[in-house]
């Protein structure tokens, strides 16, 4: 329902809108020394049959006036712009046209100096040239003019990062081989010297026969479990654990060693004042 009051509003809003039009709409070529070559006048409703033609010395003038259809009065719209389009390079250039508050209008293009925003042109191409109107509570205009045939510019120079926007090639990933494992002699001879150590160690405390006759007791025992949890937070960090997880857990339990520890101390700096 909303848009179907919306679409009454805009369709009512167009047909109460003011109309505008031209007044002695006319073209002139001239030559180099201003002489006259063309003069024709210009029609809204249909474009010049024949399309017009500058040299490098020749000049081109608008004149019109904008008028209120219904009062004939001067008005001056608030855009006022021709376009020159190339339909086979789509390239563009609009220039803006001053307009005076009682609606005339004039614009001279001289092809000895072309304004900045004419486009690049190519050799027997024409522009399309059209003339916008603007103006609030006016329908909008837009009139093709003629087609303008102009001598071939330079091309359009290439801008720096133009190369930035063109394809690039396809990437192609390049991954290392599969890593060749060592044979299964080396493997051996490498983790019996990881063990021979430990082999060696048990074989000297076999010769020595320890007595650990207090190492179960309750002042000692908290001491060796910290130290064992410490084995196997390491066994945990080579199977899941990450570096940060350790270095917190690590330290968590390096405060509770340091008690364990100073306890277990004490207790067998006690024990051995008494023996």
């Amino acid at each position: 329902m909303q848009a179907l009051i919306a679409s009454l509003l805009l369709l009512a809003a167009s047909v109460h809108a003011k109309i505008l039009t031209l007044q002695s709409p006319r073209v002139v070529v001239l030559g180099e020394k201003g002489l006259q070559l063309r003069s024709e006048p210009l029609s809204l409703a249909h474009k010049i049959s024949t399309p017009i033609t500058l040299n490098t010395t020749d000049s081109l003038k608008l004149t019109f006036q904008v008028l209120d259809k219904s009062s004939s009065e001067g008005i001056q719209p608030h855009q006022t712009f021709l376009r020159f389009y190339d339909a086979t390079t789509s390239e563009e250039g609009i220039q803006p046209i001053r307009v005076t508050s009682g609606g005339k209008a004039r614009f001279e293009l001289n092809m000895a100096k072309p304004p900045l925003s004419f486009p690049p042109t190519v050799e027997g191409v024409p522009l399309q040239v059209t003339l916008y109107l603007g103006k609030p509570d006016y329908t909008p205009v837009a009139v093709e003019l003629f087609d303008l045939y102009v001598p071939a510019s330079l091309p359009p120079s290439v801008h720096p990062e133009e190369a930035d926007f063109h394809p690039l090639p396809v990437i192609k990933h390049t991954f290392a081989p599969a890593q060749k494992l060592p044979s299964k002699f080396v493997s051996t001879l490498f983790s019996g010297l990881v063990l021979a150590p430990w082999a060696l160690l048990l074989g000297l405390w076999s010769q020595v026969s320890p007595r650990l006759t207090h190492a179960f007791s309750p002042s000692i025992l908290p001491f060796i479990a910290s130290l064992g949890a410490y084995e196997v937070l390491i066994f945990y960090y080579w199977v899941n654990l990450r570096l940060g997880q350790v270095l917190l857990y690590g330290g968590i339990l390096a405060i509770v060693t340091l008690f364990t520890g100073k306890h277990a101390l004490r207790s067998v700096a006690r024990r051995r004042v008494k023996n």
